[in-house]
């Protein structure tokens, strides 16, 4: 873009307009959840994490439930969503901005987390995790192995067997 001027008390004054490069990072997360043929279906309580290599988890990165229950009351099924729940969800306070969210209908479901949310996770292999919970249905568990670099994109996908579909994880720094 060309330099403009503008007069300011008798000198001129040259404003020169560049355009704004974005520094930060993103995640983009897809998560697919099946049509179930079943009589009454719920949507699941979906929460998706990563872990290390020693199955530690180190960041929750969503969580879906019913966050509309009065009271709360939502929140009285997450246990259900086990692994999750017993590595980080009990110690967590919910709701999380940023983390929680409503439970999402069947479909492919696509998330963009700002790579702040990698704050502080150093290079290394890490487990994305997803895990899925269905009142009157099944569970499922979808570990996908990445090998994180704040200064590399990566890209990783898995599937699940009933409650999850395909899952992905792409970070671009």
């Amino acid at each position: 873009m060309a330099p403009k001027s503008l007069m300011w008390g008798g000198s001129a004054l040259i404003l020169t307009v560049a355009p704004v490069v974005a520094q930060a990072g993103q995640l983009a997360v897809d998560v697919t959840i099946p049509q179930q043929k079943v009589a009454e279906y719920h949507k699941p309580y979906v929460a998706g994490w990563l872990e290390d290599t020693n199955g530690k988890a180190v960041k929750t990165l969503f969580v879906w439930y019913d966050v509309k229950k009065r009271e709360n009351a939502g929140q009285k099924w997450l246990p259900d969503v086990r692994t999750w729940w017993r590595k980080a969800g009990r110690e967590m306070t919910l709701p999380v901005d940023g983390v929680t969210g409503a439970t999402r209908a069947p479909g492919r479901q696509t998330l963009t987390i700002d790579s702040a949310a990698l704050k502080g996770l150093s290079a290394g292999q890490y487990n994305f995790v997803v895990e899925a919970a269905r009142e009157a249905g099944g569970r499922d568990l979808v570990r996908v192995p990445v090998a994180y670099n704040p200064a590399k994109a990566v890209a990783a996908q898995g599937k699940g067997e009933g409650e999850l579909g395909a899952v992905s994880f792409a970070y671009k720094p």
